[in-house]
């Protein structure tokens, strides 16, 4: 509720998989929700309304009547709040549109990938109160209005008295905000294990299958280890947010597939069906958000005078993925390549055996 007791008036600009799941969730819990996006999905979604399901059991019907869709912004001047979910390369866009469509009072939320969405936002609204949070859960579109979220995790926002008005609606949604002072350190620690989407795409694989290989495994902890070099000797913070320290991760995806299935209990704990969202936009002719992930490890590494090429490999990968390159590589393939790179900061290149 608004603290005039009325529903909260959230819009979400840019109704994809996230946006549709978490603005479906809050119109269900009560609120009065509103999704931008394309046409396509707004008559998918007056044709079959939405159907909001989880890896827990959770099957939540929300009728085409009970949730608005708009394909222009001007709902959003009315909004309590915006949901920014649009894809890091639409984020400028986003921020000069809603610039100009909002209300003063409006609070702004980007729920995106990446480090430096909200900061572009706030460039874009230097008078709004703009927040970072961060989704830890994948969401899978499963075609006529449904969409399931396949991985667990909670929402991390950034510390700020604006989160007491809405943070209610987001509880009695069963999408819980915690709210962090140390937002930037949540922000490295979600890309680290974003490292891995890439992986996943290129695998052309379901999440658990995938990471149920060990090769596919051990490729992303190439990744990982390569980004914790970086963030160790720059002095970056790195947030916990799984029962491992992030420092931790990389030995436990090298260990042999049995104990991984004991000791990884937790990281498998994902719906068959789950996909890397960079997998989805690779099967849908989508740019993918390679360069908000694996290349702001590659922009890490130039801007401390020394160079990334496990996870410049993975970008360039990607891009040929997207031209119509491989898809389905092998996790020893894959693996193969990536130790292939020359190693962090060396001259010449020393295959990693991890």
């Amino acid at each position: 509720m608004s603290g005039d007791g009325r529903p909260l008036r959230i819009s979400v600009f840019g109704a994809g998989s996230i946006g549709c799941y978490v603005g479906g969730r809050l119109a269900a819990a009560g609120a009065q929700v509103t999704l931008i996006g394309r046409e396509r999905v707004g008559a998918e979604i007056r044709e079959h309304g939405l159907r909001l399901t989880d890896l827990h059991g959770a099957d939540i019907r929300v009728g085409a009547s009970d949730i608005a869709f708009a394909t222009g912004p001007e709902s959003a001047a009315t909004a309590d709040l915006v949901v920014v979910a649009v894809k890091s390369a639409g984020t400028p866009e986003a921020g000069a549109t809603l610039a100009s469509a909002i209300g003063s009072d409006t609070v702004v939320v980007s729920a995106q990938n990446g480090l430096g969405n909200a900061d572009t936002l706030r460039a874009a609204l230097p008078e709004k109160i703009v927040l970072a949070a961060m989704v830890p859960f994948n969401v899978v579109h499963r075609g006529d209005g449904h969409f399931h979220q396949g991985s667990e995790g909670d929402l991390e926002i950034e510390q700020h008295p604006a989160v007491r008005a809405f943070a209610p609606v987001f509880g009695d949604a069963g999408l819980p905000l915690h709210a962090r002072d140390d937002f930037r350190s949540v922000q490295w620690a979600k890309l680290l294990l974003n490292l891995n989407n890439a992986v996943n795409a290129l695998s052309g694989l379901p999440l658990r299958e995938e990471l149920s290989q060990r090769s596919f495994r051990r490729a992303v902890a190439l990744a990982q280890r390569e980004a914790l070099t970086l963030l160790t000797a720059r002095g970056i913070a790195v947030a916990k947010l799984t029962p491992l320290p992030p420092q931790w991760i990389p030995r436990l995806l090298t260990v042999p597939d049995g104990v991984f299935r004991v000791a990884g209990s937790r990281m498998l704990a994902i719906d068959p069906h789950a996909r890397s969202s960079m997998w989805d936009d690779l099967e849908a002719g989508r740019r993918t958000e390679v360069d908000w992930i694996s290349g702001e490890i590659v922009r890490l590494a130039a801007s401390s005078g020394t160079a990334a090429p496990v996870n410049a490999r993975l970008v360039e990968l990607i891009r040929e993925a997207e031209a119509g390159g491989n898809r389905h590589w092998s996790g020893d393939a894959l693996l193969a390549d990536l130790r292939s790179q020359r190693a962090p900061g060396k001259p010449t290149g020393k295959r990693q055996r991890n």
